[in-house]
């Protein structure tokens, strides 16, 4: 199924954290109405009962990253 996708990077040196774009996952099931796949012609009432109509619940990932930030590592706090 289509969903978003969440990640945030967390700096463990400088302890600052992230959350980057939400990135949309699309899937290609037939059956999922945000799905390329999913045919013009399946429209309501069917579609509603036979399609996905929702996305579903976002994939959450948290990045720890055993060094310092961009920003830290640009204003030389980097280590």
């Amino acid at each position: 199924m289509c969903h978003w996708r969440r990640v945030r990077n967390t700096y463990n040196q400088c302890g600052h954290v992230f959350d980057l774009a939400d990135e949309m996952i699309r899937c290609d099931d037939r059956y999922c109405k945000f799905s390329s796949s999913h045919p013009s012609t399946c429209v309501p009432p069917s579609c509603t009962t036979t399609c996905w109509q929702y996305r579903q619940f976002p994939q959450q990932f948290n990045r720890f990253i055993d060094s310092v930030c961009p920003g830290c590592t640009h204003s030389g706090h980097g280590r």
